[in-house]
């Protein structure tokens, strides 16, 4: 891997790619999965709009369980289900009118994975929510993915990103960290757990888990516009008119001795 890739992200996958990985064994598994853990979450996600960005998965399946009024995907290869095509740097999508956003898999294959989440935090909401499913690269997978010797149904061009890395992404877009949750259709065979979560003994082993969901929201102080609060008059007690001052004096009345 060039030093410049490593720096810039991965590159797009073509429709052919997908469709030989989610025909494949493993690829079918891990889908199947991370249906599991995004239906697991969406029911969190309220508002009127969600959006898949990034072709991964058969159309909108990823998201079909979703309670919001309306949601669509708007992918990356055509042929694959979505409503429309456009890249994930550039969403044709009004500012702040969406609700949530799905990434699934979307940074891997991104040429310039923080520009992806620039334009993802423009699109949401002040409340939005942000699902993003990525690739862990300290996973026996990642590490032969990094070498070269990557799964033959595995579509080229991905550079993965770690949960941590991530969360520091979006810790510098204001976003507030949900959960971090770790899965894997591969060794070492673990079931899904949650950062944060009691501790077991394959716990131990979690930090090695293939693939990772992230979940945060945006984190927007709302302004409130307040008048100032004028503060009680001081009067001066010294040159107060003769006519006011007696005015005062007269309801003035010490106590008697």
């Amino acid at each position: 891997m060039s030093a410049s890739r490593g720096r810039r992200g991965g590159r797009p996958f073509s429709r052919v790619a997908l469709e030989q990985w989610l025909q494949s064994p493993r690829g079918g598994r891990l889908l199947e999965l991370e249906e599991r853990e995004v239906r697991r979450v969406l029911p969190d996600v309220f508002g009127r709009h969600l959006l898949q960005v990034g072709s991964w998965g058969r159309g909108g399946q990823l998201i079909a369980s979703s309670e919001t009024l309306h949601s669509a995907v708007i992918g990356s290869v055509g042929g694959m289900g979505a409503q429309a095509l456009a890249a994930p740097e550039q969403l044709p999508v009004m500012s702040k009118s969406v609700d949530a956003v799905l990434l699934p898999h979307t940074l891997e294959f991104a040429r310039t994975p923080k520009a992806v989440l620039r334009e993802v935090d423009r699109v949401l909401t002040d409340r939005g929510r942000l699902l993003a499913l990525g690739f862990n690269p300290w996973s026996g997978w990642g590490l032969r993915q990094a070498v070269g010797l990557r799964h033959r149904a595995f579509p080229p061009g991905a550079h993965f990103h770690s949960a941590g890395r991530l969360c520091d992404w979006l810790e510098l877009l204001d976003f507030e960290v949900v959960e971090v949750r770790r899965y894997g259709a591969g060794m070492p065979w673990l079931n899904p757990h949650s950062d944060g979560e009691p501790l077991h003994l394959g716990s131990l082993a979690q930090p090695f888990a293939e693939a990772y969901l992230v979940v945060a929201r945006k984190r927007v102080l709302p302004m409130t516009l307040r008048g100032r609060v004028q503060r009680a008059q001081i009067r001066p007690l010294i040159g107060v008119p003769a006519s006011e001052a007696r005015s005062t004096s007269a309801t003035f009345k010490p106590n008697e001795a």
